[in-house]
């Protein structure tokens, strides 16, 4: 068995070095972080950013500066989520867009604020992290269309539609569907985010509203962290038909690294612990409720990195090189190994370099792939702003509610 692993080791070690040595100027784009969420609820900090001290490691966390250093993160997407029951979703969206900010400002030397695609290159070349905003879940906009542009104007450059729950203008991938996927008002959203030159995100859609803003959409859009539902059967990953239409659309799926949605074992372990939709249980202490599945059932299996690989080479497989990247979801939670936290970016490529991906392909996923959806985003976003005008009015308006 020495022997055995003493020859495994090296090619193991060669492909981790190849990687290193390909991330020295090509440039990492990770599509989804919650981090700003984490620092709103960890109880010292408490919204913080500078109590919180993001230049130590957080053993209790995934994601901090030297892991981010470690992991070669060129660009962030920093998710400002709120859950969609929050009192003031409005007011909560707009703190969660603050933490961002000063997360920036509080960390200059490492964090490059960025609105645009050319900023990741330009971060990259400052040795820099270019740090971009996302909205995760569009109850912020109190079912209104004016909320889009102030959020635009405070640097937001995509929009998650939803979170866990149904809206009242757009089904929910975990949750009782309401709709019949998008009503008029959502389709209203998702032009407006096309006519802003703002990433449409349909993560955490059902499946009838990823193929409605396919029909909707005058630009690419993404999945910013979901997998195959091929591979594992969690409402919240693509179905094949939508995988195929992907291409077409000229958009990117970008492979996710919840256990859930990356291990069928996983989900099918965990299901006694979340409800009919697939979303965690509010009834029950997780922690403790975890535990004890694991006395009845045996430890969780928490999916592995080679799984997740098998999701990104399906993706690939069905939508095509050029349509996969990479969303962590990091949010301080559960982890699957060999993907525990911010560092590990670089075994994800090498384990795809030891299946045979070329440069040229480890390139799309690290970042030229969502570099294209971007670029094409923004030009279509400029067309559209010269001949259609800012989109006004509520869900009453569009639905007659």
């Amino acid at each position: 068995m020495a022997q055995v692993a003493a020859r495994r080791s090296p090619a193991r070690d060669d492909a981790l070095d190849k990687a290193l040595r390909l991330l020295e100027t090509l440039p990492l784009v990770d599509g989804h972080n919650d981090l700003p969420w984490v620092i709103r609820e960890d109880a010292r900090a408490r919204g913080d950013v500078l109590a919180y001290d993001l230049t130590r490691e957080h053993q209790d966390g995934d994601t901090d500066i030297p892991r981010l250093l470690a992991g070669r993160v060129s660009a962030q997407f920093w998710a400002a989520f709120i859950p969609t029951y929050v009192p003031h979703p409005g007011r909560t969206t707009l703190e969660q867009i603050d933490v961002i900010l000063r997360l920036q400002e509080a960390h200059p030397d490492v964090f490059m604020p960025a609105t645009k695609a050319s900023d990741i290159a330009k971060a990259k070349k400052l040795g820099k992290i270019a740090s971009f905003i996302a909205v995760e879940g569009g109850v912020g906009l109190e079912n209104s269309l004016a909320p889009l542009r102030v959020w635009h104007a405070a640097g937001a450059r995509l929009m998650t539609l939803c979170h866990n729950e149904t809206l009242d203008w757009v089904d929910s991938a975990t949750d009782a569907p309401r709709h019949g996927g998008l009503t008029a008002f959502g389709r209203a959203v998702v032009r407006e985010l096309n006519r802003l030159g703002m990433i449409v995100d349909c993560a955490h859609v059902s499946h009838d509203v990823m193929r409605q803003v396919l029909d909707v959409s005058r630009a690419p859009v993404v999945f910013s962290h979901s997998n195959a539902f091929a591979l594992c059967d969690h409402p919240r990953n693509v179905p094949d038909d939508v995988l195929a239409r992907v291409k077409g659309n000229g958009g990117i799926v970008m492979a996710t690294f919840v256990p859930d949605f990356i291990g069928q074992q996983s989900r099918d372990w965990m299901r006694p612990l979340k409800d009919e939709y697939g979303k965690s249980r509010h009834d029950i202490d997780m922690g403790a409720a975890v535990a004890a599945r694991a006395r009845d059932a045996g430890p969780w299996p928490r999916g592995t990195l080679e799984q997740l690989c098998d999701h990104t080479e399906y993706i690939a497989d069905k939508a095509g090189l050029r349509h996969v990247g990479i969303g962590s979801d990091f949010f301080g939670g559960p982890t699957p190994p060999g993907l525990e936290d911010a560092s590990r970016f670089p075994h994800l490529l090498a384990e795809l370099i030891r299946r045979g991906w070329s440069d040229d392909a480890i390139a799309g996923i690290a970042s030229r792939n969502f570099l294209r959806v971007f670029r094409t985003v923004e030009r279509i976003g400029r067309e559209l702003r010269k001949s259609e005008k800012p989109a006004l009015g509520t869900v009453e308006d569009f639905d007659g509610r």
